[in-house]
């Protein structure tokens, strides 16, 4: 059995007990739900893995795509992210490593990283005010490395919320 199908396999198994103990029970579509969220590593909305399910099960609705979500999100399977275009994307949480986003305004390309400074920095922060962080999320947004090369504009910052179009590998 290969590593994802094992660490799957645990995630499943992660879900079911957390519907079992909200006194709901396992479903062909939440099922389908749950395997096409953990087959992906993108960043996705509710519409997004809609999508995906609606393709192998167009019998499945949208409302119980978005409840399914909620459920993963409070198994602790996914993990909601904004990016700043009023949507709320999800991720995979469980036995993923903590990570930041930076976000670009031009084409609206996500890349994670991980800085192990920035965490220390934070946690320095925290502790200098007295404060017990639970947990936090760093967001930057600006241009990739490809839109600096490509934009003839000049990018400059200004003092508004910055207008993000984050792209999506679905549909």
């Amino acid at each position: 059995m290969s590593e994802n199908k094992i660490k799957f396999e645990v995630e499943k198994e992660v879900f079911l007990e957390h519907i079992k103990a909200a006194g709901l029970r396992r479903t062909e579509q939440r099922d389908l739900i749950l395997e096409t969220f953990l087959s992906t590593e993108e960043h996705l909305t509710s519409e997004d893995l809609y999508v995906l399910v609606h393709r192998i099960d167009p019998t499945v609705g949208l409302t119980t795509v978005y409840r399914t979500l909620k459920l993963l999100t409070e198994a602790g399977l996914a993990r909601e992210v904004r990016f700043g275009d009023n949507k709320t994307y999800y991720e995979h949480h469980y036995n993923h490593e903590h990570h930041d986003h930076m976000i670009c305004t031009e084409c609206g390309k996500v890349i994670e990283f991980f800085s192990p400074e920035i965490e220390a920095l934070q946690d320095q922060m925290a502790e200098n005010f007295g404060f017990k962080a639970t947990h936090h999320s760093l967001r930057l947004w600006g241009f990739c490395d490809e839109c600096q090369k490509t934009s003839r504009e000049t990018h400059t910052a200004s003092g508004a919320q910055p207008r993000v179009r984050v792209k999506t590998a679905i549909h």
